[in-house]
């Protein structure tokens, strides 16, 4: 089975209330499993444009990652996030060759 991931690429304009956001994601990305494996870090635009933040979240499937998005507890979480930062977020289907 293939596994699902959340790429996201986010500017934060207040950090402070980024961080309740942070902390009500918690629960969720526990429930479904989610690990980080890019979060934020150093970074270099080799081709086209960037914001400063990117995060790569990892799930055990695809339907983990769509249902974790979906979820009561996540969609609380991005109501705190979402006046507080601008981004893009794809949630894709790993490659399963």
């Amino acid at each position: 089975m293939a596994k699902g991931y959340w790429v996201a690429h986010v500017d934060v304009d207040n950090m402070e209330t980024y961080k309740k956001y942070i902390a009500a994601n918690a629960a969720p990305f526990a429930e479904y499993g989610a690990r980080f494996l890019v979060r934020g870090g150093e970074h270099e635009v080799r081709e086209g444009t960037s914001r400063k933040r990117t995060v790569v979240i990892e799930f055990d499937s695809y339907e983990k990652a769509l249902e974790c998005y979906d979820s009561a507890g996540y969609q609380h979480a991005k109501s705190i996030r979402l006046p507080v930062s601008t981004g893009d977020l794809v949630i894709v289907k790993g490659y399963d060759g």
